[in-house]
């Protein structure tokens, strides 16, 4: 309670700082509901993303040959690694300094950050581990979400018809979607630790920090090149007819192979 008492007390002292934590976690933590409930609709990158994996999973439950999907999933899980391991290495670099017990505080105020208190500034570092921390619990559970949907995608039956194709891809659709969903949720907590590493420079940085995260964001959820792509891509999609119709092949080849082989065939009769 003692270290409780000291922090709401470093609060207290400092009604500006109070007041960009609260815009910070407002925006940190609304961002996702908020994106939920306006992104009903086609526009936004997030609700047409949904529509092209699950008619991914649509066809991949009825493609013969699953090497591609595989290949894919390989390279989600990959990607999920990847960020798991650059939050676990931003996390011991700032949590070195936090927890050394030795702030370098001429050093910070050299590079321009806000010192008045120790206590505030370990707040502040404190506050950039607790998003790396977020956002590497969100890769983890979408690495672990991955595994699952690649377990479930090996498991699929072959020569399935249209009904039980969709009821199956509908299954796997319930675990990718999520999947795809937290490790969307760890990219964008970059977005917000950066925004709250803005408070080393003072409470006006951490404040413009986070409302300019939120529009950045929405910007390239419904403005950006490729959202308006993907949102074309759902388009033809939806109008594409399922299940996709197989590809005849060309017998042209084979014809001409009969031709080729008819005058080589009666000289031999004549021989």
């Amino acid at each position: 309670m003692t270290v409780l008492t000291a922090l709401l007390h470093a609060i207290s002292d400092n009604p500006l700082d109070s007041f960009a934590l609260l815009v910070f976690f407002f925006c940190w933590l609304g961002y996702e509901p908020f994106l939920q409930k306006i992104s009903k609709k086609s526009g936004f990158i997030v609700k047409d993303l949904s529509v092209v994996r699950s008619a991914w999973m649509r066809e991949a439950t009825l493609r013969e040959i699953k090497l591609f999907d595989s290949n894919l999933m390989a390279h989600a899980v990959n990607s999920a690694a990847n960020f798991s391991s650059a939050n676990l290495l931003l996390i011991a670099a700032v949590g070195g300094v936090l927890f050394s017990g030795q702030v370098p505080l001429t050093t910070a105020k050299n590079l321009g950050f806000d010192v008045s208190t120790v206590l505030l500034f370990q707040m502040k570092l404190g506050l950039i581990v607790i998003c790396l921390v977020r956002g590497l619990l969100d890769f983890i559970w979408a690495t672990r979400q991955m595994n699952y949907t690649a377990a479930a995608m090996g498991s699929l039956p072959d020569r399935m018809d249209e009904r039980t194709g969709r009821e199956f891809a509908a299954a796997i659709t319930n675990i990718v979607e999520p999947a795809m969903s937290s490790f969307s949720q760890g990219v964008r907590g970059y977005y917000f630790g950066l925004a709250s590493a803005a408070w080393l420079f003072g409470p006006v940085p951490l404040i413009v920090a986070s409302i300019g995260a939120i529009f950045l964001l929405g910007w390239r959820q419904s403005r950006s090149q490729s959202a308006r792509g993907i949102r074309r891509l759902r388009e033809l999609l939806e109008e594409h007819p399922y299940p996709t119709a197989p590809r005849e092949f060309d017998t042209a080849p084979a014809q001409n192979t009969d031709k080729n082989a008819a005058p080589h065939n009666s000289k031999s009769k004549m021989t």
